[in-house]
């Protein structure tokens, strides 16, 4: 697994109208211990690699694309073969990925637990992203359905 992983702001990697700009993915990312990283809206040229890799894919599977799925699907592994064990980059001292490429020090082991021990109550986000308390809806964010989060009661502060 990753330490991180650079994204752009859009679906599926960002969400811009929920909480934090978090997705659906970036939360499963942040609970399995992986960093996200944004770049900066609009500057694509901050992805740069990954934004040149998915020109290539475009122009190498798509014209013309395949007459089915099963034929697209077919176009996309061969060039995920050829991208990474035959065709040198010239990134990479016109060598392939596949020679740099060694397995993750981290192993993926599944979502952990999550526990609120300080919390005063654990609940879980429902599905249309609501907390659920003392027979109220509270709003919270659909991108954490299903997760456990911690409340704690707190003073509301009055004045700035």
């Amino acid at each position: 697994m990753p330490r991180a992983i650079r994204s752009d702001n859009g679906v599926p990697f960002a969400s811009p109208n929920a909480l934090y700009g978090l997705s659906r993915l970036s939360v499963w990312w942040l609970r399995l211990g992986i960093q996200t990283e944004r770049i900066k809206p609009g500057h694509p040229e901050q992805n740069g690699r990954h934004e040149r890799m998915h020109l290539t894919l475009k122009q190498e599977t798509t014209r013309p694309p395949g007459q089915n799925l099963l034929q697209q699907q077919a176009k996309f592994e061969d060039f995920i073969h050829e991208y990474n064990f035959e065709r040198p980059h010239q990134a990479l001292g016109m060598k392939c990925p596949s020679e740099f490429y060694r397995l993750s020090d981290r192993q993926y082991q599944g979502l952990p637990e999550i526990e609120y021990p300080f919390h005063d109550k654990t609940l879980i986000v429902t599905a249309c992203g609501r907390i659920c308390m003392e027979n109220r809806k509270i709003n919270f964010s659909q991108v954490f359905a299903g997760q456990k989060i911690g409340i704690r009661e707190g003073r509301i502060k009055s004045g700035w």
